[in-house]
């Protein structure tokens, strides 16, 4: 399972968002988002760049 962290992140409707959204990449499954610990984890193996544009297309930015 990959992670990614994400900042900006405050709230349930964040949670859902950033689910969809990386749930709509193409091999991308399994999503799991953690409020608490700013991150994301998803099965699939799927470019780091493809998963960051999906978040900062829904006004999140991820942190290396």
């Amino acid at each position: 399972m990959a992670t990614v962290s994400i900042k900006g992140m405050s709230c349930q409707h964040c949670v859902a968002s950033t689910k969809k959204a990386l749930e709509d990449v193409s091999g991308v499954a399994n999503v799991e988002v953690d409020l608490e610990k700013g991150e994301a984890r998803y099965d699939g193996d799927v470019d780091a760049e493809v998963i960051k544009e999906a978040i900062t297309k829904i006004g999140f930015e991820v942190v290396s």
